[in-house]
């Protein structure tokens, strides 16, 4: 657990036109000692290649842990070279850069000690669920997606029948989710939207088991 003392986990954003918002919104919500020490948000309309990055990314922030939701590549590889020599863990979710932690989605991210308390909080979901007469009566978020819908499902499962409980999580976490719906990768040719539901489908599982 999250010492209630201890400083604030240091988060810094860097994102292209609002990219992490929900992001920013949903931890600021839901984290706990956790404090986003900055936001930087590119505009839009970059070119099609950078050769000077720096002139987009300063190399001067401080923090605990970096969130890439930088869509150029240029500047999303840079960032994690500049990280990569401050020896600041960077978490690029959908990219595929090497020296960054790049879970499939937000959601998908495994725990991590040197993540702290984002780590603890944040990345792939896990319930506590409570059911009375055969319906779900409770449902505790223990970590969940920093978008929020972890949380934001709750009130659309209580009263669902239990033999109902998987698909309909599912199926509303994918209304909720924010990812890009028409995105696939071509390996797996898995959506984030149904990799989202998937995950707080096997979340909600294991609740019902333990």
């Amino acid at each position: 657990m999250v010492e209630k003392n201890s400083c604030p986990f240091r988060l810094v954003f860097f994102e292209e036109a609002g990219s992490g918002k929900y992001k920013v919104a949903g931890i600021e919500v839901y984290g706990r000692n956790i404090k986003i020490e900055r936001v930087y948000d590119i505009p839009p309309a970059l070119p099609e290649v950078i050769d000077e990055p720096e002139e987009f990314i300063p190399d001067d922030f401080k923090g605990d842990l970096i969130l890439n939701f930088l869509k150029h590549p240029d500047l999303s590889e840079y960032l994690v070279k500049i990280c990569k020599a401050k020896g600041i863990p960077v978490i690029a979710s959908g990219q595929n850069i090497p020296g960054a932690i790049c879970p499939f989605t937000c959601c998908g991210l495994g725990r991590r000690k040197s993540l702290g308390a984002y780590g603890e909080q944040f990345g792939l979901p896990e319930y506590d669920v409570e059911v009375k007469d055969g319906r779900i009566t409770g449902l505790h978020v223990r970590r969940g997606a920093s978008c929020g819908a972890t949380w934001q499902v709750i009130p659309r499962m209580i009263g669902v029948p239990a033999d109902e409980a998987l698909s309909t999580i599912g199926r509303e976490i994918q209304y909720l989710c924010k990812a890009d719906g028409s995105a696939f990768d071509p390996v797996s040719g898995k959506s984030p939207l149904h990799f989202a539901g998937k995950v707080h489908m096997m979340a909600l599982k294991k609740a019902f088991s333990s």
